[in-house]
């Protein structure tokens, strides 16, 4: 059985009448990176504030590395780190001193500073104003001072929020180097879903408190699509179309391409001996599978 680094038993939340939550059960598996998906107000960031103690519910339990936040909360958080919604530094001060006074809180020795700043590639920059950084190097102070003390678990909200293409690109690979090479399990919020899709090994999706879907982006293809997509580009795709269409099987046009859906491969196979049987020239055959945008939009709808 595979261990979770987060585990959550049917967890509710409300402000006043409003219910956030709705029997939220989240998996973590350790070592994984999780992308937790949902529209705006689906309950993403409550969540996240809840597994850190920064909001409580009454109904519901939250383990965090097998123990219970509502009796553990202060080991736990010694084992985490976060950046939740917008950075938190200090625009007045440099980007050493900001680390520096979280690394003094925290009882670490002062080496850790230069460590984790040439880790998160701004020790060349550390003596600069904060707020002379740009996005991108903002967000990466911010990942510099959750990753002080080398947490086992780091959970971010939006953590790419504001940035440039370059900037994403930065943030995206500097996490796929932290989980390979430190094991480090991430938990990551985003409306970018097509870098999730780059990043993640493992999905939630939550709508409306409710959590829709669990697991492997390969579970995720494998639960939402019942049929394949095939594309099929022939010589005469107007005609194709009207040799193809039958009880059994249709064809729709787009972007120069036959667009068929099958149930299995034979159906592919016998799309194309129809075709060639009657004169028309096949140029190509291709797989479509659905990106993580088309997948969470269907999940959202069922």
């Amino acid at each position: 059985m595979q261990s979770h680094i987060i585990h959550t038993e049917d967890l509710d939340f409300s402000f006043g009448q409003y219910k956030v939550l709705k029997k939220l059960s989240l998996a973590v598996p350790e070592g994984s990176i999780y992308g937790f998906l949902g529209p705006n107000g689906a309950g993403k960031t409550t969540t996240i504030k809840i597994l850190l103690g920064l909001l409580q519910t009454k109904k519901g339990r939250v383990f965090l590395f097998n123990n219970d936040i509502a009796c553990d909360l202060i080991p736990i958080l010694a084992r985490t780190g976060n950046m939740v919604e917008t950075p938190t530094i200090y625009q007045h001060l440099s980007g050493k001193e900001n680390v520096d006074m979280v690394r003094i809180l925290r009882n670490l020795p002062p080496e850790k500073t230069q460590e984790i700043l040439q880790r998160v590639g701004l020790w060349d920059d550390a003596d600069r104003k904060a707020g002379k950084y740009s996005n991108g190097m903002k967000q990466r102070l911010s990942l510099a001072i959750a990753l002080l003390g080398s947490p086992d678990l780091l959970i971010l909200d939006e953590p790419m929020n504001g940035l440039d293409p370059s900037g994403i690109i930065e943030i995206r690979e500097f996490l796929k180097e932290l989980n390979r090479q430190s094991g480090t399990t991430i938990l990551l919020s985003s409306h970018l879903l097509g870098e999730i899709e780059k990043l993640a090994t493992h999905i939630g999706i939550i709508d409306k408190g409710v959590l829709k879907f669990q697991g492997t982006m390969d579970e995720l293809h494998s639960i939402m699509q019942k049929s394949k997509t095939v594309y099929i580009k022939t010589n005469d795709n107007k005609e194709a179309i009207r040799i193809i269409n039958s009880p059994a099987l249709s064809a729709t046009l787009k972007n120069d391409c036959l667009v068929i859906h099958v149930a299995s491969e034979n159906e592919v196979a016998e799309a194309v001996r129809i075709l060639v049987g009657k004169g028309i020239d096949v140029y190509q055959v291709r797989n479509h599978q659905s990106d993580l945008e088309e997948l969470f939009l269907q999940v959202l709808i069922v």
